[in-house]
């Protein structure tokens, strides 16, 4: 709503209609509002937005982190060698999972490259968005993968298994590992 007001204050002050990014700017720092107190009442707006305000966005990335932070934690726990999304930027990759697994596994039967954590419920639409915005792509370079939904998923979505995309509600318990013999 603070959006649409302020762009229409915006429009009656000027003779073009404000860029994207001028109204954006605004929304982060309402201070650059020219009206004092309009500048104070979308402040305010997007101070108690509990759906998508930048607190929001904050919490959520947060939440998101601490999600990364336990999967790293059980790949460790099991041994598992494995490069995260910043070595892997490092190396000059531009669109990553959350871990690259350096040695795959198996779950459930299926091998698994890499793991993305989403500290989210996997609903139709934020799933069919990721599918096509950032799993398939993680398909395409590194082969199958496991992602893992920590507030669960809506079970008809687990449908790529046989495709190379396996979904999970935790870390799996059934990891089967390449073994080495000193024979």
């Amino acid at each position: 709503m603070a959006r649409i007001i302020l762009e229409r204050f915006l429009q009656g002050r000027e003779q073009t209609p404000p860029s994207k990014s001028v109204i954006n700017n605004m929304l982060r720092d309402p201070s650059q509002i020219p009206d004092g107190v309009l500048a104070n009442q979308v402040y305010q707006c997007i101070v108690n937005d509990c759906c998508y305000g930048p607190l929001v966005d904050c919490i959520k990335h947060a939440i998101g982190y601490e999600h990364e932070v336990l999967l790293r934690d059980l790949l460790l726990k099991k041994n598992l060698s494995f490069l995260d999304e910043d070595q892997l930027r490092a190396k000059g990759y531009d669109k990553t999972p959350d871990f690259i697994l350096q040695v795959p596994v198996a779950v459930e039967g299926h091998i698994i490259h890499w793991i993305e954590s989403k500290a989210s419920f996997g609903d139709e639409c934020s799933h069919h968005a990721y599918l096509h915005g950032q799993f398939w792509s993680y398909w395409n370079r590194f082969g199958p993968g496991l992602v893992i939904y920590w507030y669960g998923f809506i079970q008809e979505l687990d449908c790529n298994r046989e495709r190379g995309i396996l979904l999970k509600a935790c870390f799996p318990t059934d990891i089967v590992t390449l073994c080495h013999s000193t024979a």
